[in-house]
């Protein structure tokens, strides 16, 4: 009875989007059945589940593991994820980091903990081609105590948009089959969960025997008496009319998120993405029409490599006479291995830093009205 009482089991520590957050769920549930703990002098594990979509994400997860080994210096420190994959180097670098264990492994985390613990094997770092992971688990990451779950859908990306890392950290886009996502949600019911989020790292991506996203989204509607699928994030080319139709059903909940990065055709272009400033506001525009009390959220990236003000005006101007609700403000981070590094006309810091402030303060201003319209109403 001691021993169990003295078993401790990993601490996990996520960070970034909800992919990582329905990783670590699903993470912790092979963990638990593979009996995963430790106990008498052995140390207490912690895992962090890193972000790299910015370099500060991975200076946020080295932070966590300076006060982690300040609280215990004897902690078995265990870092996984996509920072894990593009930033192999820093962590090996650093002290007290006991593990590396890249997206390209993850898959085998609790055996290759398991012998590290037993010293079967003293190998610090497992890393290898993302891009030959083809392989993707159907679970569901439940939120403890909460009555909503995270469904991962999709992984990967293709587009190698020119700022971005994360294909490097994620690999090749890949879906899991419709059957199986059915049966998981119906499973997710059974377990009492409310709400689904249906989550990918670029969802509109997903394909699954040919159906693209509005068919898996039919079946879950049509198949399932989940009560509520919430999208977590789409670009706007994949807000089609047959994904539009599918907000009739009231279990469709009225929330959308949006990677728009800017409003400018130029930075739009420099960026690689597969759209136009007025695409971003034709969709806006049909989703206030289409979607009653809708709410939307959208990605804007500021001082992106050669946005002049101008530019980055023009996307200011464009954002305040179109509707959305709330903007999350990225500004442009360097990630080694991307095309954007290499651009010329670098935005200075300050510049940088202004921009940001203008926009966020252009997305409160924004918010508060939307609030102020909710008032009285009933969802």
């Amino acid at each position: 009875m001691d021993s169990l009482k003295n078993q401790q089991t990993p601490k996990f520590h996520t960070f970034g989007c909800k992919v990582n957050t329905y990783d670590t769920g699903l993470l912790e549930s092979r963990l638990a059945a593979a009996r995963l703990v430790t106990q008498g002098e052995q140390p207490k594990i912690h895992i962090l589940n890193t972000c790299a979509v910015t370099a500060q994400a991975t200076r946020e997860a080295e932070r966590q593991i300076r006060r982690i080994k300040a609280k215990d210096p004897f902690a078995m420190i265990v870092v996984t994820g996509c920072a894990a994959q593009v930033d192999t180097d820093q962590f090996a670098e650093m002290r007290g980091v006991d593990l590396i264990v890249a997206n390209s492994h993850k898959g085998e985390l609790e055996t290759i903990i398991k012998k590290y613990l037993v010293g079967e094997s003293r190998e610090r770092v497992f890393k290898s081609n993302i891009f030959k992971k083809l392989e993707l688990e159907a679970g569901g990451g439940q939120e403890k105590e909460h009555t909503r779950a995270f469904l991962k859908v999709q992984d990967g990306c293709n587009s190698f948009c020119t700022y971005c890392v994360i294909p490097f950290a994620r690999g090749k886009s890949r879906s899991i089959s419709i059957r199986d996502l059915v049966l998981k949600v119906n499973q997710l019911y059974d377990q009492g969960v409310k709400e689904v989020v249906i989550t990918g790292i670029h969802i509109g991506d997903y394909e699954s025997d040919g159906e693209p996203l509005e068919a898996l989204m039919e079946a879950l509607l049509g198949k399932t008496k989940m009560p509520r699928f919430r999208i977590s994030s789409l670009e706007p080319p994949e807000i089609t009319d047959r994904l539009l139709d599918l907000y009739k059903d009231s279990r469709m909940c009225p929330h959308f998120h949006m990677s728009i990065q800017s409003a400018n055709d130029s930075v739009l272009k420099d960026m690689k993405r597969n759209y136009l400033a007025q695409d971003v506001e034709d969709v806006l525009n049909r989703l206030d029409e289409a979607v009653p009390g809708v709410f939307i959220g959208m990605d804007v990236i500021v001082g992106f490599p050669g946005e002049t003000e101008e530019q980055f005006q023009d996307t200011v101007e464009r954002l305040m006479r179109t509707p959305w609700s709330r903007l999350h403000v990225f500004p442009y981070s360097e990630r080694q291995g991307t095309y954007a590094v290499r651009l010329p006309h670098k935005v200075n810091g300050a510049e940088i830093a202004h921009r940001a402030k203008e926009l966020r303060r252009l997305s409160e201003i924004r918010y508060q009205q939307e609030v102020m319209k909710q008032i009285g109403t009933t969802k």
